[in-house]
């Protein structure tokens, strides 16, 4: 996506700039780069196995900037080394409209 909530938040909360993190990436992040083109300024956290962890740890420590901006549902922190500034944000779904999440789950397993 092109942005989530941690870049929500550090707008709203007056970050002076984001900082784009492509120039730093490590490893298998850099696939997750080349597969989809259109993430923004953001660092995607797409799994939590063994060598995405180190990449993401990786990634964040070469990054320039002050702070990282956690908005993943686990706290990023327990799991791996930060030397920088950290601040987590979280976040609730309201779904509104049709379909609806439930809509669309049943939907993709009945075609299964």
């Amino acid at each position: 996506m092109k942005f989530g909530a941690g870049v929500v938040a550090a707008r709203k909360f007056g970050a002076k700039e984001l900082v784009d993190p492509r120039p730093w990436v490590s490893g298998r992040l850099a696939e997750t780069y080349a597969a989809y083109p259109e993430i923004g300024t953001l660092l995607p956290a797409m799994g939590y196995g063994v060598q995405q962890v180190r990449d993401l740890e990786e990634t964040i420590r070469r990054t320039d900037c002050d702070t990282v901006v956690v908005a993943t549902p686990i706290d990023l922190s327990r799991i791996i080394g930060i030397e920088k500034s950290v601040a987590r944000v979280g976040y609730e779904l309201q779904e509104i409209g049709k379909p609806d999440l439930a809509e669309v789950v049943d939907a993709f397993f009945a075609k299964r």
